[in-house]
């Protein structure tokens, strides 16, 4: 075999390679793009439809319309309308489809063939809102739809498959056409100048072989001639020199990044049992950092599900679990977004940490706006489990502010990164103790003093909880400054006023202010149980020296 067809052998290929992968390269570059815009602008528009639909139902809900046949009826019109205003192609539909594979509506006619049908039915049953191609209407369309159901709707917004792709066909032919034109003049070229290669070249072209056959990079090329071609030679011999250098230094950065990289896959499979994504990459710069225990203050968060045993027990365990994951991520997106992380779930409970990986400046404040979204979106929670005929929940919430011991607490095969100590307890006992006095959510002194004057709290007594020798205060959390209800408010003032009598052991005038609060209130526990306390104390009087504190009994 000569030498100009060995060239010609080695170096086609390559050019054709080269090509060839530089057309699908853009093929499929074209192909991701486009179906990446589909993907995005279907799926903006599938997303205000939804938003539309939610929205137009949710106006029924509130005014108490939705079981009137004529006003839902008004509401799909209202949709259509929308989808309609949102069309912008000629080629584009949104239809809407019953549980029974039935148009429902759309935005411009279309008959289901009795071939698409099937399709069509597999998306309603699997209520799918991933990316799709079907067949509607004898066309093939790129369909993005989700499930609606109030109006017992899945809707689509769908696309004529050829008009997202025309570009990528156009690419493809230009492609083609160019591939085929290099190939040729390559041919033509090599086949012009092959003849004037000689036998340097083709021991240049033995050895690159045996090196690329090998991986020996040790090989060199005699330099024969003082010409161009022996240069090339020399030059050859240069670059794998070079090459061999390279190499050997590659390998040494693979080695060192293999290492690298397995220790930063341990290090983030030890924090991704326990702490946010984000709050990982805050600290990767010093993973190590995070394993040694430490002191600092931290606001912690306990809320509960009042009488959770009683709903389990009137609700089946695949109910139970939806219905309860359901009321997690509402408290856990609101606990996120105030700079919280969930330490754990205890059952029903959840345990929250402000404070504890990241410190900030106002934590406590932070926790407490948390404590009182988290009470506002239960509202929102127990409208739609009313609307879907589930049970409503209730919760006390446990603020506490205080110093704590945080770091990886277990063994080598299970850790949790979580903070123990004296102030723990004392905010979980704070949620539970909301049952004795009739609250929602209760803060200690700490929390209140660190939150500074931001909120509005009503000081309900001054306690000693098991684990602390010192009595603290406990305050009920009203809410932000300027926002609370000024009566709510003035109740509180009063309340506080009968608390300073109750201190001076002047029980009869402590007595008639509780009650004047309580009856203000409709009926206020914490007034109740302090009329209770000054009846007790009136006939049986605390020793000389008493303060005021009380021994917390939790129900």
């Amino acid at each position: 075999m000569s030498i100009r067809l060995k060239i010609i052998l080695i170096v086609v290929p390559l050019i054709i390679a080269t090509l060839a992968l530089t057309g699908l390269s853009s093929y499929f570059s074209a192909t991701n793009g486009i179906t990446r815009i589909a993907k995005d602008f279907l799926g903006f528009k599938a997303d205000e439809l939804q938003n539309q639909a939610q929205s137009q139902w949710g106006l029924l809900v509130e005014n108490n319309l939705s079981t009137r046949p004529e006003m839902l009826a008004a509401t799909q019109a209202a949709v259509q309308g929308y989808a309609q205003s949102i069309i912008r192609s000629p080629t584009e539909l949104i239809a809407a489809f019953d549980k029974s594979g039935s148009v429902a509506m759309s935005t411009s006619p279309v008959q289901v063939q009795p071939g698409e049908q099937p399709a069509i039915q597999a998306l309603i049953n699997a209520k799918s809102s991933d990316l799709t191609t079907l067949r509607i209407g004898g066309k093939e369309r790129v369909v993005k739809g989700f499930w609606f159901d109030p109006f017992g709707w899945y809707l689509m917004v769908t696309e004529v498959r050829a008009t997202f792709y025309s570009q990528v066909n156009e690419i493809t032919q230009r492609s083609l056409i160019i591939l085929s034109a290099a190939i040729v003049l390559a041919l033509g070229l090599m086949l012009l100048f092959a003849r004037y290669l000689t036998r340097p070249l083709t021991r240049l072209a033995v050895t690159m072989k045996n090196i690329i056959a090998t991986n020996d990079l040790s090989q060199r090329v005699l330099v024969e001639y003082h010409d161009e071609i022996g240069g090339l030679a020399q030059t050859f011999n240069l670059m794998v020199g070079e090459l061999e250098r390279a190499y050997g230094q590659i390998k040494n950065f693979a080695f060192k990044a293999v290492l690298a990289q397995k220790r930063e896959q341990k290090i983030r499979n030890i924090f991704q049992k326990y702490v946010p994504k984000d709050v990982i990459e805050r600290f990767f710069a010093n993973p190590e950092s995070m394993l040694v225990g430490i002191n600092r203050d931290v606001s912690i968060l306990f809320t509960d599900i009042r009488s959770f045993t009683t709903l389990s027990e009137r609700l089946s365990p695949d109910d139970l679990v939806n219905q309860l994951n359901k009321y997690f991520n509402v408290m856990v997106d609101i606990i996120m977004a105030r700079g919280g992380t969930v330490d754990k779930y205890i059952g029903d409970a959840i345990m929250a940490l402000f404070g504890a990986t990241i410190q900030h400046e106002n934590d406590a404040l932070q926790s407490v706006m948390a404590g009182l979204e988290m009470r506002e979106a239960l509202d929102g929670f127990n409208a739609g489990q009313k609307a879907g005929g589930h049970p409503e929940f209730h919760i006390g919430v446990g603020i506490n502010y205080g110093e704590v011991t945080v770091g990886n607490i277990g063994t080598e095969k299970k850790m949790d990164y979580t903070v123990i100590g004296d102030n723990v307890n004392l905010a979980s006992r704070l949620e539970g103790a909301n049952k004795v006095y009739g609250s929602a959510i209760l803060i200690s002194e700490s929390t209140r003093a660190d939150a500074g004057e931001a909120i509005e709290v009503r000081e309900l007594d001054f306690i000693k909880v098991k684990g602390k020798n010192k009595p603290i205060k406990v305050y009920e959390l009203l809410g932000l400054k300027g926002q609370a209800d000024p009566g709510l408010l003035a109740r509180a003032r009063r309340f506080e006023e009968g608390l300073t009598l109750f201190r001076s052991r002047r029980w009869d005038d402590a007595a008639a202010v509780f009650e004047e609060v309580s009856r203000g209130a409709g009926k206020d526990a914490a007034s109740e149980l302090y009329l209770h306390r000054c009846r007790e104390l009136k006939g049986n009087p605390p020793p000389e020296g008493w303060d005021g504190w009380t021994a917390l009994k939790e129900k």
